[in-house]
Formats: C-alpha cells, sequence, structure tokens
C-alpha cells in the first residue's frame, strides 16, 4: 500500500470519514460493484472515478488546510470513542436514491442509534459544515446508473443480505496522483483505557494505523517499521498468505502524543516496536504501551509465541515475556 503524503508536506488536504468495511463482506460488496459496473471498486490501473475501499460514510469529502489535521484527528477520536464496542449493522438490501440521486446502495439496519452517535460526533469541527442533503447511512455499489440498470439492480438483488461489525473510525485522504482514497489514521470503535493515575493518567487508543502525529515519534527508532507496516489497515490475525496485519496503540496524556506501540505480522511472523517521547521516557509509558499492545496481539489470536522485537534490547529483556529481541 503506497503511504499518502504526510500533512506537513501538502498545504491542503482532501479528507473523509467513514466507517470500513473489513472482509469477506468488503469482498462481497466490491464483486457487487463490479457487476453493477462501477468504477470506485476497481483494482489500480483501472480507469474511472476514484477507487475507495467499500465503507459507510461520515463525513463527506472536505478540503483541510494541514495545520488543521490534529483537530481533525482529536474529532476522529472522540467519534470513535461516543459508544461502547463495535457497532453490528446489517447490510442490504439494494436501492436507490434515484430519482434525486442516480445511486445504487445497501440499505444499512442494526444499531443506527450508536451510528448516529458516532456520525454526530464526527461532524463537529473542524469537519462541520453545511450539506445539500440529510445524512443517511448507506454503502453504495454504484453511481450514475442509468433508470434501466437502476431497475434490473433493485428487482434482481432484493434479496440480498449481509451483516458485519464495524470496529474502528477511519480518516481518509485522498492520493491525487494514484486517484485512490487512502486511510490516514484510525481509531477503534469505544472509549479508550486509561491507565495511571493523577498528572502521569495515560490514555491508551487502539487501532490499525500509525497516523500523521506518530509517523514522527517512529522515526526515531534505530530501525523503524517500513511504511506498510504502519499503513497496511489490514484486520488483526490476518498475516498468512502474505498479508499483513497491524495494531497500533497510542498513548496520549491530556490530548499530547506521549507514546505508540505498533505489532505487525507478516509471512516472516510477529513484530513489535514501541516509541516514547525524549521528555515522558521513564515514566511507565512503555510498559503500559507494549503490556496493550501485546494484549492485543493475544486477544486477536496472532499465530506467533514470540515477537520481533524492533528498539532498546534492556526495555524488551525488562519488560516483554513475548519480545524476542533481534
Amino acid at each position: 500500500m503506497a503511504e499518502p503524503d504526510r500533512p506537513a508536506g501538502r498545504q491542503r488536504l482532501r479528507l473523509c470519514v467513514a466507517l470500513l468495511i473489513d472482509s469477506p463482506v468488503s469482498d462481497e460488496i466490491d464483486g457487487l460493484r463490479r457487476a453493477l459496473g462501477d468504477a470506485a471498486g476497481r483494482p489500480p490501473g483501472g480507469a474511472g472515478r476514484v477507487r475507495i475501499p467499500p465503507h459507510i460514510t461520515l463525513v463527506p469529502p472536505v478540503n483541510m488546510a494541514a495545520p488543521l489535521v490534529p483537530a481533525a484527528l482529536a474529532t476522529l477520536r472522540a467519534a470513535a470513542a461516543a459508544v461502547r464496542g463495535p457497532l453490528e449493522v446489517s447490510l442490504g438490501p439494494v436501492t436507490t436514491f434515484a430519482p434525486a440521486n442516480p445511486v445504487l446502495y445497501l440499505r444499512v439496519g442494526g444499531d443506527l442509534d450508536h451510528l448516529s452517535s458516532v456520525r454526530d460526533a464526527a461532524f463537529r469541527p473542524p469537519f462541520e459544515r453545511k450539506l445539500s442533503r440529510p445524512w443517511v447511512p448507506h454503502v453504495t455499489v454504484a453511481r450514475d446508473a442509468s433508470a434501466d440498470r437502476i431497475t434490473a439492480a433493485v428487482a434482481a438483488l432484493d434479496r440480498y443480505a449481509a451483516v458485519t461489525s464495524l470496529d474502528r473510525v477511519v480518516l481518509l485522504a485522498l492520493d491525487e496522483a494514484d486517484r485512490r482514497w487512502m486511510p490516514l489514521a484510525d481509531a477503534a470503535v469505544g472509549p479508550p483505557a486509561v491507565v495511571g493515575t493523577g498528572g502521569l493518567a495515560l490514555e491508551l487508543t487502539a487501532g490499525r494505523l500509525v497516523d500523521p502525529e506518530g509517523m514522527a515519534l517512529l522515526e526515531d527508532l534505530d530501525h523503524p517499521p517500513a511504511a506498510e507496516e504502519r499503513t497496511t489497515g489490514a484486520p488483526p490475525g490476518c498475516g498468512a498468505g502474505g498479508r499483513r496485519a497491524t495494531v497500533v496503540v497510542s498513548g496520549r496524556r491530556e490530548g499530547h502524543l506521549v507514546g505508540l506501540a505498533v505489532a505487525w505480522m507478516d509471512d516472516s511472523g510477529g513484530h513489535v516496536a514501541v516509541a516514547v517521547q525524549p521528555a515522558t521516557r521513564r515514566q511507565g509509558v512503555g510498559g503500559h504501551l507494549l503490556a496493550a499492545v501485546e494484549a492485543a496481539v493475544d486477544r486477536a489470536g496472532w499465530r506467533c509465541a514470540r515477537l520481533a522485537a524492533v528498539g532498546p534490547a534492556g526495555f524488551y529483556r525488562a519488560r516483554s515475556a513475548r519480545a524476542r529481541v533481534t
């Protein structure tokens, strides 16, 4: 996966916020897109409109100045923390916004109250603005469809149904050169964990992506994780067959990033790295982050008893029962 340009290197970005749908349901939806002639799901090299993974939009695309990205990331985390646990939703059947808009989409049902709470929390500054249409949760499968195709699709796919769990809120950035929306940051649905007490309390947020604020922190490591380990966004636990999986835990105090732990899995096995801001070292931050990311690895059922460690050897020998110092 190509790494999107970092906000610091661009004056303005085009961003949106969405709930991405994981495999295998996303694979089914991509099949529907292809069958209905929609170009949004085509692989790299395909002609047509900008590509984006199957998703439910929370905040439609907006142009944003790079200095506002930290505020956007804070809003993203607040939206994910607005409800407890993953959102269980049903998808289908195929219906349409026509004649107002020639779009075919999957109807969304299930946990709509919590879904609306997440959307309301996401649609706040710096994303809040006037919209021309009310928000309707949906999964688009074809745009600009002809009247005949709409009629045929609604009739043929009136029995399509799927159920899925949505476990993270994702900030996507448009890669103009590649004509696709790339995940830039995410946050797991549910309140963050808080460890420590008093002024040393540490807020732990889980996800699958290292956000722009964490990129520079990882670069301080002697052997930082490669870009694909930091940006894959693949579901945890699917490291077989060449697919990478990533678990990320970020630590913040009063909204400021103080440390980051990343575990990733590929065909060579499991790996882990922990980075802490110099000003907050020797305060237990690294130990909390390591414990949290190792617990996440255990919950995901990764098929590796040990994690190859990237970072200070002494730290891992003292703090980790799973890390193999290399």
